[in-house]
């Protein structure tokens, strides 16, 4: 007998249950993670102003470099679910097995590189004379987990691309609480002050990474997919992620821009500019998670020879991604008047944030957009136009960004300039989506 086609309603349906099962687990991963940073700064700001200061330059730099290869669980994701669609679990392990060799090396590349030059490039971020000395302690001890936290962003990947969100939520909870636990018995119960967070953080991450490496290699023995590091793997691994490294170089550029213009401007606007990049980026996470979603869906259609089905899915997540821009703009509209005074009791430093929180709430449905456009490119892996597209944007940002202290723009014109960014990306993240060249069937592109 026949089976009935599935109705539109019913494949909206169908799409809006995989959405949510990949999205809200990652929402809760992404949003575990800067924890992290949150549990040290608490703990060791008891200790003293110039070891919070010191903290305070040693995560910003590891921060940095978390966000720098990112690209490791991106790639990862959509080369694994490419691989899922088309059938072979083998091979879509082995792909994830690659990416993980990849961050290993990349680790150790970085550990080569902090720990004989700390001191020099502490120095380069600004640090105080009184601060210097234990933002150098931790970002030495810090670099040795480095390999374990680029395991465990391509090992996401290797998750996200088998459309497994809820481990790494598990994995990155139980890794809060341990980061917690650690510091505190570690910095105080055991004397060893900033130290003691540094160890704590490094133990907290290799477990974490030896919990993913547990799954994975229990998968791969069950699929018979070989653990052995392959070096034409690894380095088809490191080409995918050569221009999602462009794209997120750029991004950081336009970000750091953005806050050195601020900067300039004087010190109430940097204060406000601080705050309204914090709440930016706590959105992003939002957005984000249907960009993961995004990536693990298209890649596993793609995959599966099934084009249609990844345009359906793509058409369905913008309409999720604008409708979350939407409640998320209201949101802060509405939260505006709490959310200020969380940060600053300054009546200066809130009517200046107060005009560019309106410009945040009124591109969110724009963000969207731009978030999920980008997870649908990355999971079609379609990393070259996205870098290219980023690059772009940069070049549009950059000159119109510098041009606002000259202008006598204040830090509304700054966010002005990031909503017209994020325009730009919407432009050239929907020209190719519509273009249809991102879609490429198959177990690989």
């Amino acid at each position: 007998m026949t089976q009935a086609p599935a109705t539109p309603r019913a494949t909206r349906r169908q799409h809006d249950r995989a959405i949510v099962a990949l999205a809200v687990p990652a929402f809760g991963a992404l949003v575990a993670e800067p924890l992290f940073v949150l549990a040290d700064s608490a703990i060791v700001g008891h200790l003293g102003t110039a070891q919070l200061a010191g903290l305070g330059v040693a995560s910003a730099l590891l921060t940095t470099a978390v966000s720098v290869f990112v690209f490791l669980a991106y790639a990862t994701t959509a080369a694994v679910s490419r691989r899922l669609g088309a059938g072979d679990l083998q091979a879509a392990i082995r792909q994830g097995m690659d990416g993980i060799w990849l961050a290993l090396l990349l680790g150790a590349a970085v550990i080569a590189v902090v720990l004989p030059l700390a001191p020099g490039i502490v120095d380069l971020f600004g640090a105080s004379a009184t601060a210097a000395p234990y933002a150098t302690t931790y970002l030495r001890i810090s670099s040795l987990g480095i390999p374990a936290m680029l395991g465990v962003l391509a090992a996401t990947g290797v998750l996200r691309g088998l459309h497994d969100t809820r481990t790494p939520l598990y994995v990155a909870v139980g890794g809060f609480v341990a980061n917690a636990g650690l510091n505190l018995a570690l910095v105080y119960g055991a004397g060893l002050g900033i130290a003691g967070s540094a160890w704590g953080t490094v133990i907290a991450q290799c477990g974490m990474a030896a919990v993913y490496l547990a799954v994975v290699v229990r998968g791969a023995r069950r699929h018979g997919a070989s653990l052995r590091p392959d070096a034409a793997g690894i380095r088809a691994s490191a080409r995918a992620g050569v221009p999602l490294l462009v794209r997120t170089l750029s991004l950081r550029a336009i970000i750091m821009i953005a806050t050195a213009v601020a900067a300039r401007l004087g010190d109430a606007d940097i204060a406000a500019h601080q705050i309204t990049l914090s709440l930016w980026n706590l959105l992003a996470f939002a957005l984000d998670a249907i960009a993961i979603a995004g990536q693990a869906i298209i890649g596993r259609y793609l995959g599966a020879d099934d084009a249609e089905g990844a345009r359906e899915a793509c058409r369905r997540m913008i309409q999720w991604g604008i409708a979350t821009g939407v409640v998320l703009g209201l949101l802060v509209v509405a939260a505006r008047p709490l959310f200020l005074p969380l940060f600053t009791s300054d009546p200066v430093v809130q009517d200046v944030a107060l005009p560019a929180l309106l410009l945040v709430a009124l591109s969110q449905p724009v963000c969207g957009i731009v978030f999920v456009l980008d997870g649908v490119l990355m999971g079609a892996g379609d990393g070259p136009y996205l870098a290219w597209a980023m690059v772009v944007t940069l070049a549009v940002f950059a000159p119109v960004a510098l041009l606002v202290p000259a202008l006598g723009g204040g830090l509304t014109a700054i966010w002005a300039a990031m909503a017209l960014m994020m325009t730009v990306r919407m432009l050239t993240l929907w020209l190719r989506t519509r273009s249809g060249r991102w879609i490429v069937t198959g177990a690989a592109r």
